[in-house]
């Protein structure tokens, strides 16, 4: 496993680079994600307005226009930032201890920052110096909802992450109780479906501010947000963020970190050795209420393909064993290798990806290609579930997940959007007639 991009290039490339410890593998997926997503929705966008499925709006904009002091304080101020923490934590062998502390902490790099600072300040007193000998001139320009990406991703990704914050945490309410503090600002711990809900409910709004047609926008986002999540599941597996699957009882995992064929008896040996750790982090009253599958590979897949013992994994703190000859804080592994959730999700979405990708000019009916995404959304999602470790709640005697929850009721929405999409097609063109 690669923590962060650190012990990728040390492992890949042979070289060390300290800085490196400060991007987060899953972090560094996760930014892959937004420029795969923002790629894909302008082609897409800029698709549907040749089509003439969308309009543009107009705007005044003023050319030459002054720039103010305070304006130049303000860049100051940000460049400070910048150096004084981001440069800083490259200078700082202290920072690479416990980046995410350092980001959070008071202490960083003064020259750096004072550097940075006057560096962002002097490019905006610079253009402040050129525009003041122009005449400052006004102009009509057209916004297309292509120009507008910029603004949904950035939506999306504010929106997105804390509604991931928020639903994890009312999934792991004994978590938060915990470390409240530790819990919000934490970069682990989140749930998919708060992001994609919340961050929903942000576009819908800019959608209707700015007058771009919402279901033909939605249509759009459909296979954009199904690679986007491919994507972003990479960055779980890659990092080992805990978001793996249920134990393949078939194998148990050795003291260096190899993992090898088990017998019932070695399975269970393994697991009630390490008992403790498991019930405490499975919430599991006994071991006999701790879920595992016994799959053997199959077909000429690599074992890991059905059972990985994520070394190195992300969350050492919180599950896993000290793997051997190992020092640092990233040095533990599962002494009972899982499902390697993840990249099963990685593969079922990116081929879910190019389906919808074929589909997206042959269906005519707005809002049905969002449709059939949320339905694919939730079918991928709830099988999924079959085979991951999970928070369940008891309702009238069924314990299903958050997850599972959810992903029902978009399988159930993508039901009823199909259905009524033609009517609310035909509502959208009386009302423009």
């Amino acid at each position: 496993m690669y923590p962060n991009l650190y012990y990728a290039f040390e492992d890949l490339f042979g070289v060390k680079i300290k800085g490196l410890q400060l991007v987060n593998s899953f972090g560094f997926f996760v930014a892959i994600a937004f420029l795969v997503a923002a790629w894909v929705l302008t082609k897409e966008l800029r698709r549907k307005e040749s089509e003439g499925q969308f309009g543009y709006t107009t705007k005044t904009i003023t050319s030459n226009q002054q720039v103010s002091w305070f304006d130049v304080i303000l860049n100051f101020v940000l460049g400070f930032f910048l150096g004084y923490k981001i440069i800083g934590a490259f200078l700082i062998d202290e920072a690479m201890d416990d980046p995410q502390s350092f980001i959070f902490s008071s202490k960083g790099h003064l020259i750096a920052g004072l550097l940075a600072g006057l560096l962002f300040g002097g490019l905006k007193w610079n253009e402040k110096r050129k525009n003041s000998a122009g005449k400052a001139e006004q102009r009509t320009i057209r916004i297309w909802p292509h120009d507008r990406v910029g603004d949904m991703v950035i939506y999306a990704a504010i929106f997105g992450f804390l509604g991931a914050k928020i639903f994890h945490n009312l999934e792991n309410l004994d978590e938060f109780a915990k470390d409240p503090v530790g819990s919000l600002i934490s970069f682990s711990g989140l749930t998919i479906y708060g992001g994609l809900i919340l961050a929903t409910i942000a576009i819908i709004y800019y959608a209707r501010k700015n007058n771009i047609h919402v279901l033909h926008l939605a249509d759009a986002f459909a296979p954009t947000m199904m690679i986007a999540y491919a994507v972003g599941r990479l960055g779980c597996q890659v990092s080992g963020d805990g978001d793996w699957g249920i134990m393949n009882s078939a194998y148990i995992s050795n003291p260096d970190g190899s993992i090898v064929l088990s017998t019932p008896e070695q399975f269970n040996a393994a697991l009630n050795l390490h008992a403790a750790e498991y019930l405490q982090n499975l919430h599991a009253d006994s071991v006999s209420q701790i879920h595992h599958a016994s799959v053997k590979a199959f077909a000429g897949l690599p074992q890991w393909m059905v059972a990985y013992n994520y070394p190195h994994n992300v969350v050492n703190e919180l599950q896993g064993t000290q793997l051997a000859n190992c020092a640092g804080k990233y040095c533990t592994y599962l002494p009972v290798p899982v499902f390697p959730t993840p990249f099963y999700e990685f593969l079922a979405c990116t081929l879910l990806f190019f389906v919808l990708w074929a589909m997206r000019k042959k269906i005519k009916i707005a809002g049905r290609l969002a449709a059939i995404y949320l339905m694919f959304n939730g079918i991928e999602r709830f099988f999924i579930e079959k085979i991951r470790v999970n928070t369940t709640y008891n309702i009238f005697g069924f314990h299903p997940t958050q997850a599972e929850i959810i992903s029902v009721l978009l399988f159930l929405a993508g039901i009823f959007l199909y259905a009524y999409a033609p009517k609310m097609q035909a509502k959208t063109a009386e009302h423009q007639a």
